[in-house]
């Protein structure tokens, strides 16, 4: 744990703020609630269940003791209405802001829900934010933004043309906040996530991340379809360096808002060894995999590469990532294998 991410744990346990967590019922969201909850702070959670479930709220109460648990408030509510926006943000300090609808498939073939509730909602939640003078506004980015820019490491001010429609979306919460800072004061820290994994990401449906949708299929004795030849790379980042960040976003010293950061590992891994990490994550919790993974056409909107460099984040927030992958997926992989069993 970084000295600045364990001091800011510190002084939230000393002097506890409220926190607007949206998206609570999610992948990312349900972690940085349970985080902030055995750190003793009040969350109010906003969540309409569209990706999230009700079954990891579930899992957060039953990790948190029963004073903890009582500071979190609940308020089921879609960011596309402004009112449910205000209602959730009314009070409080600071605002982690993880609703969204992920996936460039998923946009790909619906782009217009993906944009109101990327950009609509988005900038209702802003608003929320301003009206109710937060802190600061912390909010999900995402890597998908650098688009067709050839460049590895990735670095935040370099970026290209976007591939999807997820990506627009993206791409304009970080410009709808940077008008906000300019026109409104409001403090607001983006974080461009890269293939974030962990507990409580959702291993069924069409738009399942990589890592819980093969998990899956391994578990299960299904096979396991590779889209490409394979050597497509990504920087995948355990979700408790996604938590890290946000906190140490949230709390960031003047010079470290009104920016945008990677969120990784700075790390490159392709799908050839994510399969052979994954097989031998499984064996150690008693899963054998034999099969040969299935080749299929590569995916539309896919980038070929991607690794970040996290120099930014790590000089202006203190962020120093404590999990890479092998780590991430030994600690991720006893909650896949009690909850797929």
């Amino acid at each position: 744990m970084t000295d600045r991410y364990e001091s800011i744990r510190q002084e939230l346990r000393q002097a506890p703020r409220k926190w607007l967590v949206t998206g609570c019922a999610g992948f990312i969201g349900s972690n940085l609630l349970e985080t902030l909850l055995k750190l003793d702070q009040s969350v109010v959670g906003l969540d309409n269940f569209a990706t999230g479930h009700r079954h990891n709220l579930d899992e957060v109460r039953d990790s948190v003791d029963p004073a903890q648990w009582a500071r979190f408030t609940f308020l089921e509510g879609d960011i596309r209405d402004l009112a449910a926006c205000k209602q959730a943000a009314d009070g409080v300090d600071h605002v982690l802001h993880q609703a969204a609808l992920g996936s460039v498939p998923r946009s790909l073939n619906d782009p217009i829900t993906t944009n109101e509730v990327n950009i609509s909602g988005f900038l209702n939640m802003l608003v929320a934010a301003r009206d109710a003078g937060v802190k600061t506004f912390v909010y999900a980015a995402s890597s998908s933004t650098y688009g067709d820019h050839p460049g590895l490491p990735k670095v935040e001010d370099t970026i290209g043309k976007p591939l999807s429609p997820y990506a627009v979306t993206k791409y304009v919460n970080e410009l709808y906040a940077d008008v906000f800072a300019r026109s409104y004061g409001q403090a607001s820290v983006g974080l461009r996530y890269f293939n974030v994994f962990g507990k409580r990401q959702d291993p069924e449906g069409a738009y399942a991340a990589v890592i819980p949708k093969w998990t899956a299929a391994m578990i299960r004795g299904d096979d396991v379809v590779i889209n490409g030849d394979g050597e497509t790379s990504r920087d995948f980042c355990f979700v408790e360096n996604a938590v890290q960040a946000n906190l140490l976003a949230a709390l960031a010293p003047q010079e470290g808002v009104n920016q945008v950061y990677n969120v990784a590992y700075s790390g490159r891994t392709t799908l050839n060894q994510l399969y052979k990490f994954l097989a031998q994550a499984l064996a150690g919790q008693g899963v054998r995999y034999d099969k040969a993974p299935v080749y299929a056409d590569f995916r539309a909107g896919d980038v070929r590469h991607s690794q970040a460099d996290i120099g930014k984040a790590g000089k202006l927030l203190g962020y120093q990532p404590a999990y890479d992958i092998l780590r991430g997926l030994e600690t991720a992989m006893p909650w896949y294998t009690q909850f797929l069993r």
